[in-house]
């Protein structure tokens, strides 16, 4: 994904969201730097919760700000006969990737070092 396609979804003012979200991409992702967050899956398992609906465990590689470490994603997937509906999330630690967390809005709002990386994919046929 693109870098730069990231947004807030917190409950904040949208002065505070612009910037945080400048923030977010000039100083913490340097999207111009590294533009891109890559995952690779090295594996996958999914059990079934219900007709058509499955969780599923996928471990892989995520690549971000030009570190590269293994993350496990759980996500709920969705299944009918002509679409497929998953979301779920990535939790990581920001340093883990060479990020340094910050403080925005005169250091009112700081950025935890945990944060998640949430997904909704919807795929039709």
């Amino acid at each position: 994904m693109k870098a730069n396609s990231l947004v807030v979804t917190d409950k904040v003012s949208e002065k505070d969201k612009n910037e945080i979200e400048n923030t977010m991409r000039k100083q913490v992702l340097e999207v111009e730097k590294y533009p891109e967050i890559v995952f690779t899956s090295t594996s996958v398992s999914a059990s079934k919760v219900d007709e058509g609906k499955y969780q599923v465990k996928i471990n892989g590689e995520l690549s971000l700000h030009g570190a590269t470490h293994a993350v496990v994603v759980n996500a709920r997937v969705e299944l009918s006969a002509n679409s497929l509906h998953a979301h779920g999330e990535i939790p990581l630690r920001q340093t883990t990737y060479g990020i340094k967390p910050v403080s925005v809005a005169g250091g009112t709002i700081k950025v935890k070092d945990d944060v998640k990386l949430t997904f909704n994919i919807v795929a039709h046929s």
